[in-house]
């Protein structure tokens, strides 16, 4: 028998950008079921795994546990706390919104799968002296071999933003090959594996990309792997 489960929170947005300047960012969320759900938040700094008691991290966020009537939303309050951070680069969090089960009201219920929902999302703290966003036009492509007789797709990101591609491709001659999106973060770089199932061997080529901007919209791109 098939199982169909969603989560009935919604966060609107799928990154948040917190300019240093801003005393606070706010993020709107939605309960979309006929129920009310209790919601427990904070925010991470890359480990999925931690336990949100003990996470260390230049942010406070209120509510961190709030309750959210049937279809109604909740607005949680993002507060930097002003712990020095890079002022040449940004730096980027994970924000964490997980919905809590009910506990079980008969014995019944007892034997129910309770689904515990998780939805994460980046928080991207920009310093105030960066006032565009991420963009595709300084990146450098290259192939290079990986020292284990594979060569790669490497893309270096000489910006101080991060960048998160939602598709990249490299196509030689009539061959595309698609690789596994990733996000490259400033001043650095990613090598991009090719999907299950693929393994071409890679030339120089044309690069076609899509970024995600600060909305989380793709823009599309095309580059030259040299």
């Amino acid at each position: 028998m098939a199982l169909s489960a969603q989560a009935a929170i919604v966060i609107t947005g799928t990154r948040v950008i917190y300019p240093e300047q801003s005393r606070e960012v706010n993020v709107r969320l939605a309960n979309i079921e006929a129920a009310p759900v209790l919601v427990q938040s904070w925010i991470d700094d890359g480990d999925s795994d931690a336990n949100p008691d003990q996470i260390k991290v230049p942010f406070v966020l209120t509510p961190p546990v709030f309750r959210v009537e049937p279809k109604k939303g909740q607005t949680l309050r993002i507060m930097y706390t002003g712990t020095n951070l890079p002022t040449d680069r940004e730096s980027v969090f994970w924000l964490n919104v997980q919905e809590i089960p009910p506990q079980p009201t008969n014995a019944e219920d007892t034997n129910l799968l309770q689904l515990a929902f998780r939805t994460r999302i980046k928080l991207f703290f920009r310093p105030a002296a960066l006032q565009d966003g991420p963009s595709g036009e300084l990146l450098k492509w290259k192939v290079v071999h990986d020292g284990k007789g594979q060569s790669v797709l490497r893309v270096d990101n000489p910006s101080p933003y991060y960048v998160s591609f939602s598709r990249v491709a490299l196509k030689a001659g009539d061959k595309e090959i698609q690789f596994d999106p990733s996000m490259v973060a400033p001043f650095g770089h990613v090598s991009f594996t090719q999907q299950p199932g693929t393994r071409s061997t890679l030339a120089r080529g044309a690069i076609s990309y899509k970024l995600l901007n600060d909305y989380g919209a793709e823009v599309a791109g095309s580059a030259t792997a040299e």
